[in-house]
């Protein structure tokens, strides 16, 4: 049944399409193209291109962009991995050498930008529309301006505020975003006239090579990107100011078109991108809980708070040991995901007792042919430091039965913007580890692993709900808990994103120097002090936040009821997301 929770904002209902996306702005923009006949695709690129545009401090277009896809008419789900990779000459030894043993903001840790690829291999493959069709509302919004929201402009502000965002390197950065001398306030119109120039060389490109049809009009601007001009330039910049992307690194680069990891729960089935990224975790941590009754436990009680961060305890340990780029590491993937062996990893959990620190990896090898190539695992100490979070989501249904789900990135202060093209080159190298035994090594040509996981689930087959969130670590326990708020807790989308939420630290973060505090979780002021009190009594090291807190995740969900049509919108009130649809 569902519980008595209200919400703030009512869930966005209708019968045709339904767009949610983490800025108003980029929701207008998907549905604008929803409107005019595009697909599910062409609304979610133009939404995720808008994103873009409309949050510079947390995606970029230059950025990346995993993708993944409902194909109504093949009934087939693909994701595609919009993740670059680290260039041929860099290398553990290169950063000890050069960098002090660090993973150093700025140039040293760009990897090839993925984003344009993803949008437009999506687009060419999935999509009805021309590239110009879908990037135009985002072409307007840079080349017009649009007012910024307060989320953009403080994080803009603080950012600025930083001292080492005042040397040479960031002359350009502050050329597009300080146009004043100083960062532009709330409600300013914020202009990117060279990213509007950027979108206008690839529609011209597209333009002259549209005799060739659409596909191929496409696939002749993402090679002017990749292996033209744009090419050159990036090279060029990332040469000027120390970093070692090359032309080479961006000719060779490519996304891959894969299939989707799956884990189940119940009658559901929880589909994400694989161990190139985070996605697996919420995909497992289901998986483990499908045996509880967690509705008798009752809503964010004590019990239900403490054996959903657990089972996310174990499912970030199986990550940090376990998930890389699977062409260069091999990821017992079927294994995590057996039945057996997320069973036998929810069988650790003490129901009186938190872990202290981080808990050993399972033994997924067991549950999958093939030998157990055990890599060494580096002892863990506690590390302070903050936790560092970017990023942005949309996801989108039409009426044709498509979804998509799209979690882009890569925030404005990772690396300095190239000059005239007003995109930075992705900095999603800082998710990489400077240890040889870790499955997330830096190497030449692989991939960081990537905190953004788009995911989508299904019901006895069918098509149940896209979602996501912004929120580098936190991504996996909002969207676990929206997950279960709707399935376990009865809730409309928009009460189960609302819903109190906590994000349990007790991993190495993501992002460099990878901070970790053991035992560590985070829970909103929305909390009784009751349930603060026995979680810290069975031992977690509890802290709480605001009652909304950003920090949270910002979730994005669309829930198809199959049998009445009818599609329900959610968008969570943290940041600037909304949701419109008909």
């Amino acid at each position: 049944m569902p519980i008595g929770l209200t919400s703030y904002r009512p869930p966005v209902m209708g019968v045709t399409h339904m767009v949610s996306a983490g800025h108003y702005l980029a929701a207008s923009a998907g549905y604008r193209i929803l409107e005019q006949g595009g697909n599910a695709v062409d609304a979610g690129v133009a939404s995720g291109i808008a994103i873009n545009v409309t949050l510079p401090h947390a995606t970029n277009f230059g950025g990346v962009a995993p993708i993944i896809l409902y194909i109504a008419e093949e009934d087939r789900v693909v994701t595609i991995s919009g993740l670059g990779r680290w260039p041929q000459a860099a290398s553990i030894e290169y950063m000890q050498k050069h960098a002090g043993g660090e993973i150093p903001r700025g140039m040293l840790r760009c990897i090839t930008p993925s984003a344009p690829d993803a949008w437009l291999t999506a687009l060419e493959r999935y999509g009805t529309m021309t590239f110009e069709e879908v990037v135009t509302p985002a072409l307007e919004l840079a080349r017009d301006g649009y007012p910024l929201s307060a989320p953009a402009a403080n994080s803009l502000a603080q950012s600025f505020d930083a001292p080492d965002n005042h040397d040479d390197a960031w002359e350009s950065t502050r050329a597009v975003f300080m146009p004043n001398g100083r960062a532009p306030k709330i409600g300013e119109l914020l202009v990117q006239t060279e990213l509007a120039h950027t979108f206008e060389r690839l529609i011209e490109v597209e333009r002259a090579n549209a005799y060739k049809g659409r596909a191929d009009a496409i696939r002749a601007a993402r090679d002017y990107f990749y292996k033209g001009d744009i090419a050159d330039e990036i090279a060029e910049f990332s040469d000027k100011t120390g970093g070692l992307l090359t032309r080479e690194d961006l000719r060779d680069f490519s996304v891959k078109v894969e299939e989707p990891v799956v884990g189940g729960f119940r009658d559901f089935e929880v589909l994400t991108c694989g161990p190139w990224c985070q996605g697996p975790v919420v995909a497992q941590t289901l998986q483990m809980l499908e045996d509880d009754d967690l509705g008798a436990m009752g809503h964010n009680s004590t019990d239900y708070v403490h054996l959903v961060s657990q089972a996310l305890n174990l499912s970030f340990a199986d990550r940090h040991h376990y998930y890389g780029d699977p062409d260069l590491v091999d990821v017992p993937m079927n294994g995590l995901m057996a039945k057996g062996y997320t069973s036998a990893r929810r069988s650790m959990i003490d129901m009186d007792r938190a872990f202290q620190e981080m808990p050993p990896p399972g033994e997924p090898w067991s549950y999958q042919n093939g030998a157990n190539p055990r890599r060494a695992s580096t002892p863990l100490i506690g590390k302070p430091g903050s936790l560092e979070q970017d990023t942005s989501y949309a996801c989108v249904v039409d009426r044709w039965g498509n979804a998509f789900s799209a979690t882009p990135s890569d925030g404005l202060f990772g690396a300095p913007i190239v000059p005239g093209l007003g995109l930075m080159i992705s900095s999603r190298g800082t998710q990489s580890w400077l240890d040889h035994d870790h499955a997330s090594s830096l190497q030449p040509g692989k991939r960081p692993r990537l905190t953004p996981n788009p995911a989508m689930a299904f019901k006895n087959g069918k098509l149940f709900m896209p979602f996501g969130t912004p929120g580098g670590d936190a991504q996996g326990p909002a969207m676990v808990q929206t997950f279960l708020n709707i399935i376990e807790f009865g809730m409309d989308p928009q009460a189960a994103i609302e819903a109190p939420r906590f994000v349990p630290w007790n991993y190495p973060n993501s992002f460099w120097p990878h901070t970790y505090l053991p035992g560590r979780i985070h829970v909103e002021g929305r909390y009784s002090s009751d349930v603060n009190g026995e979680l810290e009594r069975r031992g977690h090291d509890l802290r709480a936040v605001d009652d909304w807190a950003p920090a949270m995740g910002s979730v994005s969900a669309i829930v198809v009821d199959q049998e009445s049509g009818v599609l329900k919108g959610g968008a969570d009130p943290r940041r600037d997301t909304y949701a419109i649809g008909r």
